[in-house]
């Protein structure tokens, strides 16, 4: 037989979440780190504006796409990029996923990923689906990769290696400068995941191209930053020979991001107001989530980044855990196993919903706002 995906990880909560639906008001869904904020307007009416929609778009992205997500990282941690060091995706996750199958091609000797131990699934399903071996890195006590503990034979066959900071699920922040400097050392490919790096609260926001463009490969995503998942617009940007070779892969396979999105993104691009608000309301979330577990008996600790709670299971039994969040709150979370097998003894919280939704889970904990 050949290969046979495994069961979707959020499809296992259909039963929590009925029964966090019998609450009066209905399930406060904080499973997925989906966007459910209003996107700005300024976005819509750059969609609407636009006849991008007639033509094909260019794959790597039109000049002033890659141009207005240089400026803004360059804006944001103080990089000197050009539209030139900048490729558009579909979004991240399908970037994130096909990776190791480009990689692959690219170096059919090599057939190992380097993920993080606790990480974002996509990074050991990517490799699966490629054919490639995942091999998970440890994290230490605070969830940062642990560089040190990498076999030196797993780097020899490594395609790349992944980090992500602010990290999901449990919001740390990795030194990319190490991560950068490890790659280099061994010839590997560091691909850093940067999605939520506009929600960094710990510190400034970084990025791995502050250390230089040599063998590392930056992603980022308008989902988190901009409420702008349905759009699906994203970019990759770095090493100029990694990009002159996934653009020209990707081209012939078809990937373009489409024209209205990418003329929406510019304007998203623009502006930083409309991330200072949503700033401010995943921040009071993660506070009044973090008083809402510790009623339960939960102590957790608020991240350094991000908008998810990684929050230890009182008893070490997160599936138990989070039936107790359905039954006594209405809240349906993830169980930490869908992030790795090291993660079971916590839940992840995803402080998505709109405030109302937030109040209304706090409420039935007896929590005044």
């Amino acid at each position: 037989m050949g290969f046979v995906p495994p069961p979707y990880p959020y499809d296992r909560l259909n039963e929590l979440k009925a029964i966090a639906n019998t609450h009066p008001g209905g399930v406060v869904d904080l499973s997925i780190g989906t966007p459910c904020d209003p996107a700005p307007d300024l976005v819509r009416d750059a969609m609407t504006a636009t006849t991008a929609e007639v033509s094909y778009p260019p794959s790597i992205g039109s000049p002033e796409f890659r141009g207005a997500a240089a400026d803004w990282l360059n804006r944001l941690v103080g990089t000197e990029l050009t539209a030139n060091d900048v490729r558009a995706t579909i979004g991240s996750k399908e970037f994130v996923a096909g990776l190791p199958h480009w990689l692959r091609l690219r170096q059919p000797d090599k057939d190992t990923v380097l993920y993080p131990l606790i990480s974002y699934p996509s990074y050991e399903m990517g490799a699966t689906l490629a054919g490639c071996r995942a091999v998970p890195v440890a994290v230490d006590d605070n969830w940062r990769i642990d560089l040190d503990s990498i076999d030196q034979q797993d780097a020899e066959r490594a395609l790349c290696l992944w980090v992500n900071t602010p990290g999901n699920p449990a919001g740390n922040i990795d030194d990319l400068e190490a991560a950068a400097r490890w790659g280099r050392q061994h010839g590997v490919p560091v691909i850093s995941d940067e999605c939520y790096i506009a929600f960094t609260w710990e510190g400034s926001a970084r990025s791995i191209l502050e250390h230089g463009l040599e063998g590392v490969v930056a992603v980022h995503s308008l989902s988190k930053r901009s409420n702008l998942a349905g759009m699906r617009s994203g970019f990759y940007a770095g090493d100029p020979d990694l990009l002159h070779y996934l653009g020209e892969v990707r081209k012939h396979a078809g990937f373009m991001q489409p024209g209205p999105a990418q003329a929406a993104a510019v304007a998203a691009f623009g502006d930083e107001g409309h991330v200072d608000e949503q700033r401010k309301r995943y921040w009071d979330r993660l506070v009044l989530m973090q008083r809402l577990v510790a009623k339960l008996g939960a102590d957790a600790e608020l991240p350094a980044g991000g908008f998810y709670l990684w929050v230890p299971a009182p008893d070490g039994d997160a599936w138990a855990f989070a039936r107790r969040l359905a039954e006594e709150a209405g809240v349906l979370v993830s169980p930490g196993e869908f992030y790795g097998a090291a993660g079971a003894s916590h839940v992840r919280v995803a402080v998505v919903q709109p405030d109302e939704q937030v109040a209304m889970a706090a409420d039935r904990m007896g929590l005044s706002l």
